[in-house]
């Protein structure tokens, strides 16, 4: 027993410690970094460093360790913070690294403070230090400081954006040249005709584009048209979701829209998953930006309508021939709207609905002992439990639509899968 009393942390092995710092947020990592040089090192472990969310940093900036202090002027502050520009350059020096593979940040757009938060230079230095980063998620962050998205690191494959703010040029393939570039490109003009003759070298040379293949866009109103069709130039964009996008037109849908060109398939002829929802905020007028889905896309796979675009969106969801699921969420349908629309869509796979309110059947009642006289005289009693059980399922259809409407699906759609979750069946007051 003496033994055991006389144990302490340094018998623990590293892994075991690193399991148990795994559980805590950032600001605990720091703060236990300084409790040895031990920990110190333990903290500083990448495999702590996998997945690092600061969007909700609230601590107190004494929390850095004061030989960090110095470098960012900020010993003896108590006041409570977001994290700030400072802070992402103490944690980017000291804690990231390889290890890292997704990032959430919070921004400063919407605090009293504001000012500018990601800088290009942060960015250049994360995408060295960090060169496995394959997604990225901002909040609130204020991006119109920056050129372009190309400014981001070339590892990510998703990036989703929250209440941000964006120039209008972000999603543009090419960064805005400068005198030093114009001078730069002037020098190597003399070896362009090297790589004419050796083409495989110049595919090696050439940039390969933006790598970003999944882009979230939840409420960003500067989001427009205009950025839409800057999409059309990225290559590897295979995921495109769109809510409460308010400024994305029935017009800019439909010219993104992958369709045969005179030099093959024109727009977004990679995606395969597009998703279009319009849940909040009034006083926004609604553009019904799904009607652009009229007229066809080529490729796409996998759609998904939510609140407000999926009246108009089933209208148009006919035309999509390659469309093999279908996610409605957010609303409220009926049976008969349902039916209608699913009658094209004899490729469907998964129907899958999502948060949905569905309105009762509007039928005549059904009364008892009707509808069952000649059948009674022929099979008995048998045909009149029959009967009995029929007349129950139709009082039952016309309070729970959904099992009337998944025989009437059923035929529709014989090799389709149906999917409900969390959906509920609106009651009249009568």
């Amino acid at each position: 027993m003496d033994e055991f009393k006389s144990c302490h942390l340094d018998y623990v092995p590293e892994n075991i410690l690193i399991d148990v710092l795994s559980f805590l947020s950032v600001r605990e990592l720091v703060r236990a970094g300084r409790v040895c040089k031990r920990w110190k090192r333990l903290v500083k472990d990448q495999r702590l460093w996998r997945f690092v969310d600061l969007t909700a940093w609230k601590g107190k900036l004494s929390v850095l360790p004061p030989t960090l202090n110095t470098c960012t002027h900020i010993h003896g502050l108590s006041a409570v913070c977001k994290v700030t520009s400072r802070i992402l350059w103490v944690l980017l020096r000291q804690y990231l690294g390889c290890g890292l593979r997704c990032l959430w940040l919070r921004g400063l757009l919407l605090s009293a403070r504001g000012g500018t938060f990601l800088s290009e230079s942060w960015l250049k230095a994360l995408s060295t230090k960090c060169p496995r980063l394959s997604k990225l998620y901002l909040l609130h962050a204020d991006l119109r400081s920056l050129p372009s998205c190309q400014v981001l690191p070339p590892s990510l494959l998703v990036l989703e954006l929250r209440g941000c703010e964006l120039p209008r040029g972000f999603f543009n393939q090419a960064l805005p040249t400068s005198p030093a570039q114009e001078r730069a490109e002037a020098t190597s003009s003399v070896s362009a005709q090297q790589q004419r003759r050796d083409p495989k070298r110049k595919r090696l040379d050439s940039p390969s584009g933006i790598p970003i293949e999944t882009l979230v866009l939840n409420n960003v109103p500067s989001f427009t048209d205009q950025h839409l069709e800057s999409l059309t130039s990225w290559e590897r964009l295979s995921r495109l979701e769109l809510r409460d996008t308010f400024r994305v037109t029935a017009n800019g849908l439909r010219s993104c829209a992958a369709k045969d060109g005179t030099c093959g398939v024109e727009g977004l002829s990679r995606l395969k998953f597009l998703e279009i929802g319009i849940t909040g905020r009034q006083g926004y007028q609604l553009q019904m930006a799904s009607l652009g889905l009229g007229a066809g896309w080529l490729g796409l796979e996998e759609l998904s309508l939510g609140g407000k675009e999926v009246g108009p969106g089933l209208l148009c969801a006919s035309r999509l021939k390659d469309l093999k699921r279908l996610c409605l969420w957010a609303c409220t349908l009926s049976e008969m709207q349902i039916v209608r629309s699913c009658r094209m869509l004899r490729g469907l796979h998964q129907l899958e609905f999502l948060d949905v309110t569905f309105q009762p059947r509007q039928g005549p009642q059904v009364v008892e002992g009707e509808g069952g006289g000649e059948e009674e005289e022929q099979d008995g009693e048998e045909a009149a439990g029959e009967e009995n059980s029929n007349d129950d399922n139709k009082t039952l259809d016309m309070n729970d639509p959904i099992p009337s409407l998944r025989r009437s699906l059923a035929v529709l759609l014989p090799s389709c899968t149906l999917v409900f979750t969390n959906c509920s069946i609106q009651i009249n007051a009568d």
